[in-house]
Formats: C-alpha cells, sequence, structure tokens
C-alpha cells in the first residue's frame, strides 16, 4: 500500500467520513424515497440503508461514466478490466455482481445472457436526475437477483419552458464527448429527448501490453410523460445504445494479453406505465409494461465473429396503493401495498463450441403493510411469493423498522430480510471452451439484517450515520474452468458502515464513506473481488456567488483477492493491491448559458489494477463547455 493510500484510509477510518442515508445536496435529508418500499416514502420513515445520489452532485463530479460515483456509496465495490468501456460490474455488501438488481426508469435491466449481470460499462450519466442505492437483500419487494441490493437509476423529468443543453468535451487518450437535449414541462405533458457520445482511443486493457485499446459509444433516450387529468398519468421511457469497444485476449496461466479482438454490441430498453389514483390520490393503480433486449458479437482480429450473445426480458406488472389514517387509540399511517408481476426471459448463445437458446418464466406475488404511529415509530412488513418454471416456488420477507427522536435529530433504524437468487440460464446451459452448464444447479439463498443510526447534530450542519450488517448466502454459486456448481455451507459477509457529512461554512461540503467488509466463503476462504476496506472524501466548494466550483474526489480501494488461471483453467487466488484514485473538477460559468469546466482524473497518476492482468488509465486531462439554450 503506498504512503498516500495509508493517509487516506487512516484519516477516514477515524472517523471523519460520509455521505448520510439518503441526501440531497447539501446536509438536509432527501425528503422522498421510493426504491426502499416501491412507493414514494418519506426518508425519516424508511428502516432500510439506502444512499441518494442527485442530479447536481453528478453534475459537480463531471460524473461521465455512472459507475465511478458508485464508487462513494458504502458498501459498494467497482471493478472494471481495464480502462472505459471495458466490462464494469458493482458488488453490494459482499454480495455476487448479479445479485445485485439494476433499475433504470422502473426497468430491470439485469442481462439474462451475460449470467443475469448488468454491465455498467457503456451506461453514461448524462442526463441521470437521481440514483437510489439500496443495501442487504430485497427480494421481498424484487425477487430474484436482489440479494445484495438495488441499484435504482431514473433520468430527470422535463419541467418548465422549453430548452436545452450542449456540451463537448476533449482531453486524454483521444478522447472526445458530445452530448445534447432539450427538454420542457407543463401540467399537461413533460418530456426529455437526449443523445450522447463517447469516443477514445483508450489504453492497453492487459496490464502488460501496448496496444490501445479503445471505445466508441452512443445512446439516445426519451422520457415522455402525459397528464390528461388529476387522476391519470401515462409515462414511456426509451433508450437505446450502441457500442463498439477494443478487447484484449486471454490465455491461461498469462491472463490477459494484447490482441485485435473487439465486442459490437447494443442495448435497448422501453417501458410504458399508466398510473389511475382514486380517493384523492390516497388509492392508486400502476401497470406497466416492460421490454430488454441486448446483444453482443465478439470478433477476432480478422473481424470475424467468435461468439454471439443475445438477452430479451418481457415484463408485465400491476401494484395498488392504498394509505389509510386512524385515530383509534394513538394517531396512526396505514399503508397497503399489492402487486403483481410476471417476467419471461430468453438467452440466446452460440460460442462458436456449441449454442444454447433457453427461455425461463417467472411470477410474482408481492404484499406490503407500512405503519406509522404518532409520526415517530415507522414499521415495515413485505412478503413475496415467486411462482418459477423451472424451480421451486419460494417465499421471501423483510421486516423494517425506524425511529425518529425529534428532540435529539436522531434516527434508529433496524432491517431483516431474506431472499433468493436462481441459477442463471448461462449457469444452467451456458458452453464454451472452457465453461460446461451445470442444469441440476440449485437456488442461492440468503438471509441478512442491519442496524444503525443517523444524527444531526449543530442543526442541519452536521450528519453521522452508522450501520452494521450481516448476510449469509447458502448454495452459493461459484464457476470454475469447468463449469459452475453450489458450494456446500453457508457464505458469510460481515461489516461496518461509517459516515459523516459537514458543512462548516456555506457553500463548503465535506462528505466522506468508510466501509469494513469481512466476505468469506463456508470453508473461511476470502470471496475474490470484496475488498475488506473501502473509503472516499469529497470536497466540494462554491464560490464567486455560485458562478464557480471546484471538487476534489478521493476513493481508496484495499487489498483484495482475485483468482489467477493457469494453462487448464484451474484457479488459483491471487492479492490484488490497494489503490487510491484522486479527481479535481472545476467549472465556471461565464454567463447565464455559457459554462466551461474542466477535470484531472487519476491525479497521483496512481498505477493499479481492479481485475488481474488488466490494466488501468494512468493521469489524464479534460476541457469542455457546456451551452444553454
Amino acid at each position: 500500500m503506498s504512503v498516500s493510500s495509508r493517509c487516506v484510509l487512516a484519516l477516514l477510518a477515524a472517523g471523519i467520513s460520509m455521505r448520510a442515508e439518503g441526501q440531497e445536496a447539501g446536509l438536509v435529508l432527501s425528503p422522498i424515497v421510493v426504491t426502499a418500499n416501491r412507493v414514494p416514502t418519506p426518508a425519516a420513515e424508511v428502516g432500510s440503508a439506502v444512499t441518494v445520489i442527485t442530479r447536481q452532485e453528478l453534475e459537480d463530479r463531471q460524473v461521465r461514466q455512472l459507475s465511478d460515483v458508485l464508487r462513494e456509496v458504502p458498501g459498494v465495490a467497482v471493478n472494471r478490466t481495464g480502462p472505459a468501456g471495458q466490462t464494469t460490474q458493482i458488488r453490494i455488501r459482499g454480495a455476487e455482481s448479479n445479485q445485485t438488481l439494476v433499475l433504470i426508469d422502473g426497468v430491470e435491466v439485469n442481462d439474462p445472457s451475460a449470467n443475469s449481470d448488468f454491465d455498467f460499462a457503456h451506461l453514461m450519466a448524462d442526463d441521470i436526475g437521481r440514483i437510489e442505492v439500496l443495501r442487504g437483500p430485497q427480494s421481498a419487494l424484487y425477487g430474484s437477483d436482489a440479494i445484495g441490493g438495488v441499484v435504482n437509476i431514473v433520468t430527470r423529468r422535463g419541467e418548465g419552458p422549453a430548452g436545452g443543453t450542449a456540451s463537448v468535451e476533449g482531453g486524454g487518450y483521444g478522447t472526445l464527448r458530445a452530448h445534447a437535449s432539450v427538454s420542457g414541462g407543463n401540467d399537461d405533458l413533460d418530456y426529455l429527448i437526449g443523445a450522447t457520445g463517447l469516443r477514445t482511443d483508450g489504453a492497453s486493457a492487459a496490464r502488460t501490453g501496448s496496444e490501445a485499446d479503445g471505445t466508441r459509444t452512443g445512446t439516445i433516450y426519451t422520457k415522455i410523460g402525459l397528464h390528461p387529468s388529476e387522476l391519470v398519468d401515462i409515462d414511456v421511457v426509451g433508450r437505446y445504445t450502441r457500442f463498439n469497444t477494443d478487447l484484449d485476449g486471454f490465455a491461461g496461466g498469462v491472463g490477459a494479453v494484447d490482441s485485435k479482438d473487439d465486442v459490437d454490441g447494443s442495448s435497448f430498453l422501453g417501458r410504458i406505465q399508466g398510473r389511475l389514483k382514486l380517493l384523492d390520490g390516497r388509492w392508486e393503480h400502476i401497470v406497466g409494461l416492460s421490454y430488454t433486449d441486448d446483444s453482443r458479437d465478439y470478433r477476432d482480429g480478422s473481424d470475424i465473429i467468435t461468439s454471439s450473445y443475445r438477452g430479451k426480458t418481457s415484463r408485465v406488472d400491476y401494484q395498488t396503493n392504498l394509505t389509510l389514517d386512524s385515530e383509534a387509540v394513538l394517531p396512526a399511517a396505514h399503508r397497503l401495498t399489492f402487486a403483481i408481476d410476471h417476467e419471461e426471459q430468453q438467452a440466446d448463445s452460440d460460442s462458436g463450441f456449441a449454442d444454447f437458446s433457453r427461455r425461463i418464466g417467472a411470477t410474482g406475488l408481492v404484499g406490503q403493510v407500512q405503519l406509522g404511529l404518532a409520526d415517530s415509530l415507522f414499521l415495515t412488513g413485505s412478503v413475496r411469493h415467486d411462482l418459477n418454471d423451472l424451480f421451486r416456488d419460494t417465499t421471501t420477507w423483510r421486516l423494517t423498522a425506524a425511529w425518529q427522536i425529534e428532540a435529539t435529530g436522531t434516527k434508529l433504524r433496524a432491517s431483516y430480510g431474506t431472499g433468493v437468487k436462481n441459477p442463471t440460464l448461462f449457469e444452467l446451459y451456458g458452453f464454451t471452451n472452457s465453461y460446461r452448464g451445470n442444469p441440476d444447479l440449485k437456488p442461492e439463498r440468503a438471509e441478512g439484517w442491519d442496524a444503525g443510526f443517523d444524527q444531526q447534530i449543530w442543526g442541519d450542519r452536521v450528519v453521522l450515520d452508522a450501520t452494521y450488517f450481516e448476510q449469509r448466502i447458502s448454495d452459493l454459486i461459484v464457476g470454475s474452468g469447468q463449469g459452475s456448481a453450489n458450494l456446500p455451507g453457508t457464505a458469510t459477509a460481515r461489516g461496518v458502515e461509517l459516515g459523516l457529512s459537514v458543512m462548516p461554512v456555506d457553500d463548503l461540503t465535506i462528505r466522506a464513506s468508510y466501509t469494513y467488509t469481512d466476505a468469506e466463503d463456508a470453508t473461511g476462504a476470502e470471496l475474490v473481488r470484496r475488498p475488506r476496506n473501502l473509503a472516499s472524501l469529497n470536497v466540494n466548494y462554491r464560490f464567486l456567488d455560485g458562478t464557480a466550483n471546484v471538487n476534489l474526489g478521493v476513493d481508496y480501494n484495499g487489498r483484495q483477492k482475485d483468482l489467477a488461471f493457469d494453462a487448464a483453467y484451474n484457479s488459483s487466488p491471487v492479492t490484488l493491491d490497494g489503490y487510491t484514485l484522486v479527481n479535481l473538477a472545476a467549472s465556471y460559468q461565464v454567463t447565464d448559458r455559457v459554462q466551461v469546466y474542466g477535470r484531472i482524473d487519476n491525479l497521483l497518476d496512481e498505477d493499479y489494477e481492479e481485475v488481474w492482468t488488466y490494466g488501468s488509465l494512468r493521469r489524464a486531462g479534460y476541457l469542455g463547455m457546456k451551452v444553454s439554450f
């Protein structure tokens, strides 16, 4: 570990840490959290651990790849196999990457042809209005894929007179990025239409390689809301991404090596949703239809397709929420929720050695009760029953509690939940030169709990939070050179999440986080890519009457275990060194309509790897301009 890494870790572990649960910009708690209970809920009433990232925070940090901001979320580890455009995974509280559900504008985007994982490599942060990261088992609300938690990404909604923004930037590694969007809204209609593109020459994905591996990606998206009456809302969202990324090969015994390979792919998501409000808005009905389509073609240096994958998911869902109040013994508020959803997933694969096309369907029934007593104690109970085409029907449940003590500015919270993760279609039937599917796999099962507090000090200028969590997963599925298998026994993950936000003077905000995670399988072996120590520090200062802004971000990722593969693709553990990334960003509002900005990523020129034998980008600077119209 470098001297700078040790200093950052010591500073954060001493208690200068970070983002309180559910916060907007500044130190005021976010008034509403949606993901925790599937309905908008005041943050004070939420018993689960959830972090909210706002659009302003994304702009202050000049985040371009959305996964980069998730490094600052307690309990979240990020791994990228090289520079921009390479496979990017996240892991929450020691859970595997495909045990975290990802939503974009209400659409579940985990790819059934990619081991039910979501690759963050090509998800840009432009026009993202809000990110909610819900931690802990959430199968009672969201079914399979939610053992670790849920990441809910919401694009902003158009409002006010018609207008737009356009920006362009360039910088290190031959990078050129452009973005434009138009939006507007009134009582009858709101809309957002945008596009963003990125081109970069990049650096070698192989750590010891010399050939640059670049990426070219473009995304178009729209979000339209129709409001024909005060009782009815209709929302339509769509998002299409096309990308091409240079790849390096992988050889057993060597790891990543230079090659002329590349991947050409696309992803589409769409959703239409209707909402009906009755009884003065206390009883609402929501019905939606979603569809995703992801495809990838892998090619060698001769431009010959060596393997292809395509995953499609269609989903129909209905949810109803009823809010009631009573004064029988003491003031109480009740909210009852019932939901039903049916999902069909299909994965098609042609690995060049064998191909498969499989389909699986599942239906889920959800019931939830929220109870608020005397505006201070808030209890939630949820239960879900899943009927699955391939596996035994399962029932999962969750309980949460939050106690708000107004006199001291304290919130105590706790949650307990169970979870299930069904084997993916690739784990069941996949086939490559080094992998064989296992149709006898059993679903993974989980249970987990957490307890913590949020404390306001010095008015709302200081907010402290702390959480202890523990999670157990039985029948954990692991892959090897031969295929996948359920591990006997129970894997465990336990740890602590600490945070503190401070606003010592107006316009200066200091946020940081520290997470300790101990994740082991049933034999006591450390689970891969789950660093024990994660920390972040962010300092933001706005000055010159708000026209100028400077942001300093520090992300520390401690040592972590990974797997090395020999020539026969048998694995053995290796340790990756910890690293510290320092990023500096600044902007200046030249006029009401013109802003210039710049940033330096990896300011200290850290040399690091997040996956065995894969490299990373060194120090690079970028300059840009944004125009509003």
